[in-house]
């Protein structure tokens, strides 16, 4: 019960943000940094626009992308970036960024980095490990 009401919330921030961003009304820095990712996904602003899109279960099984999970993971990658953490990601970023010349590409290549990151660390019950994930992104640069 905890977990589907903060899912819940944290959706319902986005789909407010998303409201404030139409409206053009006042963001705090949050909501700026949202509304920055929800505008680079035009794929989601009718399911934003929707709240009964809000308890939606997005099953990869049924091939299905969770857009929230996707832009959440925008937004984390973002914030490894900025705190360069794991130390290097910041210079890979600005690396890969030049060759593909593209943020938002850049963006979702390395978010496949960070979800698989991710997955491995749920599945073997671990802390995620920084250096792997970091020589995994690394490999994208030699592509």
């Amino acid at each position: 019960m905890f977990y589907t009401s903060e899912r819940d919330k944290l959706r319902q921030f986005y789909v407010d943000t998303w409201q404030k961003v139409r409206f053009n009304l006042p963001m705090d820095a949050m909501e700026q940094m949202v509304a920055r990712v929800i505008e680079l996904h035009p794929e989601y602003h009718s399911m934003l626009n929707n709240e009964k899109h809000l308890g939606n279960e997005y099953k990869p099984e049924d091939g299905e992308t969770n857009p929230f999970l996707h832009m959440g993971m925008h937004l984390g990658l973002q914030e490894q970036v900025s705190m360069d953490r794991p130390l290097g990601i910041q210079a890979v970023y600005q690396q890969l960024g030049e060759k593909l010349r593209d943020v938002h590409e850049t963006e979702h290549a390395m978010m496949e980095c960070l979800g698989e990151s991710l997955w491995i660390a749920q599945r073997d019950q671990v802390e995620p490990d920084e250096q792997a994930y970091l020589r995994h992104l690394q490999q994208l640069l030699l592509k």
